[in-house]
């Protein structure tokens, strides 16, 4: 488990994308889950949470498409 004072996207992606499974906390955002190098849409969140899972999902997608 790793603590992030801010939210910054790009070092919380880096983060997933090295460790694969996890659990990140975020000051004003909350837990994130993530397994396989990405993150898991809890059954019930905040849409804000919503938000920022999709934005490091989508940080995180560049990978697959550059590997084409």
């Amino acid at each position: 488990m790793r603590i992030f004072p801010i939210y910054a996207p790009r070092m919380i992606a880096k983060h997933a994308r090295v460790f694969r499974d996890g659990v990140v906390l975020v000051k004003h955002v909350g837990r994130l889950e993530f397994k396989a190098g990405r993150f898991i849409m809890p059954v019930r969140s905040l849409p804000k949470v919503r938000e920022v899972i999709n934005e490091l999902n989508d940080l995180l997608q560049p990978d697959a498409a550059a590997a084409t």
